[in-house]
């Protein structure tokens, strides 16, 4: 079976979810589901170091590779997600190409990049370090997160540097740049998003996007547009959209309506 990185660099698209939540059942149900990968988010939950290494374990048996959304662009935490088993990771507000290539570096091993060497869950516990080195040296993913009006900006030049293996649009974040948070219709933002999706239009790019809430139609637009990597819902919405569907369904079967 090919691995994800290079699933990546064909033309099909890859579906996969967001992790917000942690819990290792419902990590074991999504990774045995219709992903492609999942995402761990250091960002934006409490989704602690020692947890992500927990949730990286159960996808892997489970055969679902996993990516971490890093919490910022710092080397260590870089180094502890990869050591963890991690087959790539999301840095998030990348602007510029040296802050892409800073962080390439934190995940690569000398003599290309600076990453230390330690010996965990990645190496098989210490047995087998080379085969490590050698699978990471054609398989590791680094996407940038893409998120400011000034990474829109660089973004030939991030994707330029080498051992970017693609971008992941941030559209909150990206119009909260523009002054606008959430003001996905507003003429700027919808200028910055044109922009974007010049360059999604390139076969070569590898374009990812977040589909947040769990809208099939939505899912069809931006693979239709190009994006070949996309973040379907999260753990926290999937399930959260079902309860609310139920809760709806429910209302029906009470004489009264609405809970008790």
């Amino acid at each position: 079976m090919p691995t994800l990185k290079a699933r990546l660099g064909s033309s099909d698209p890859t579906i996969g979810s967001w992790v917000q939540l942690g819990d290792e059942a419902l990590i074991e149900m999504m990774a045995k589901g219709p992903f492609d990968w999942l995402c761990i988010d250091l960002e934006h939950t409490t989704i602690s170091i020692e947890q992500c290494g927990k949730i990286i374990r159960v996808a892997d048996l489970a055969g679902c590779p996993t990516l971490v959304r890093l919490s910022g662009h710092d080397p260590a935490q870089i180094k502890r997600v990869l050591d963890a088993g991690a087959v790539g990771i999301i840095a998030p507000m990348v602007n510029t190409a040296r802050e892409a290539s800073e962080i390439v570096s934190a995940a690569t091993y000398p003599p290309i990049g600076t990453r230390g060497v330690g010996l965990a869950r990645a190496q098989d516990y210490g047995l087998s370090f080379p085969e490590y080195l050698k699978r990471m040296s054609h398989d590791l993913i680094c996407i940038m997160q893409v998120e400011h009006i000034d990474g829109v900006n660089n973004l030939e030049e991030i994707l330029a540097v080498d051992g970017v293996d693609g971008f992941f649009i941030g559209p909150y974040d990206l119009s909260a740049s523009l002054g606008h948070p959430g003001s996905f219709d507003h003429p700027v933002v919808l200028a910055a998003m044109a922009r974007v999706a010049e360059v999604v239009k390139n076969d070569d790019v590898l374009a990812g996007i977040h589909v947040v809430e769990p809208d099939v139609g939505r899912l069809e637009e931006v693979v239709a547009a190009g994006y070949r990597f996309v973040g379907f819902g999260s753990d926290m919405l999937l399930f959260a959209h079902h309860v609310k569907q139920l809760a709806d369904e429910m209302d029906g079967v009470r004489p009264t309506g609405g809970k008790a």
